[in-house]
């Protein structure tokens, strides 16, 4: 499956932005990951960066579009597949871009640092908004969202971006992280789920 590009909206979930300490924001805070960073949990192990700081875990709901967006459009018109995702981030290199006011690329965008289940059949808004998704470490739940939850729903995004950056067919739209982020450990398994069905799998290394 061709990749093309790799969005992200950060703090789309209040209580997320709320436990990081930071504000809400009033329209959807994009940034991108490069194509290197994304890599499908199978059950294998996934290497994660040394020595430079905490890696977090952000569990999120991943979109693929299946054509290329046109202006009016809603997420029934253009999503064809969909995953659960890991947004994995440099934490400590994350704060001191932000106090810089630098982009956040070097803490986002590490091989590896998008880890998506296998994808399966996008089963329209309605149902989206009816399902929940989870993040499971050693067998314990430690994240769970209601896209309900996002600040900016799914069609806003999709707009949101046409509008400033296009979006076309192949590209990936990773759509926030609920609260509970926290810090991924050597030897950690990690299961994504999708209401209560298993969708990924990966062994933190």
């Amino acid at each position: 499956m061709k990749i093309n590009n790799i969005y992200c909206v950060g703090r789309n979930f209040k209580k997320h932005a709320q436990e990081l300490g930071n504000d809400v924001p009033s329209k959807p805070m994009m940034f991108s990951k490069p194509t290197h960073s994304f890599v499908t949990a199978n059950g294998q192990s996934v290497m994660m960066p040394k020595n430079r700081g905490a890696v977090h875990y952000e569990v999120e709901l991943v979109y693929r579009l299946g054509r290329q967006y046109e202006k009016g459009m809603t997420a029934n018109d253009c999503l064809t597949e969909m995953a659960v995702g890991i947004d994995f981030t440099l934490r400590e290199e994350q704060e001191k871009l932000k106090k810089k006011g630098h982009p956040w690329l070097i803490a986002k965008g590490f091989p590896n640092a998008a880890l998506v289940t296998p994808f399966f059949a996008f089963p329209g808004i309605e149902n989206i908004l009816q399902s929940t998704f989870s993040l499971q470490i050693n067998g314990t739940r430690v994240q769970q969202g209601d896209p309900n939850d996002m600040i900016f729903q799914l069609d806003n995004l999709l707009a949101y971006c046409y509008e400033y950056i296009g979006l076309g067919a192949g590209d990936l739209l990773f759509t926030g992280t609920p609260e509970g982020v926290g810090e991924i450990n050597y030897g950690d398994e990690v299961t994504m789920w999708y209401n209560e069905e298993l969708k990924g799998t990966a062994m933190i290394k």
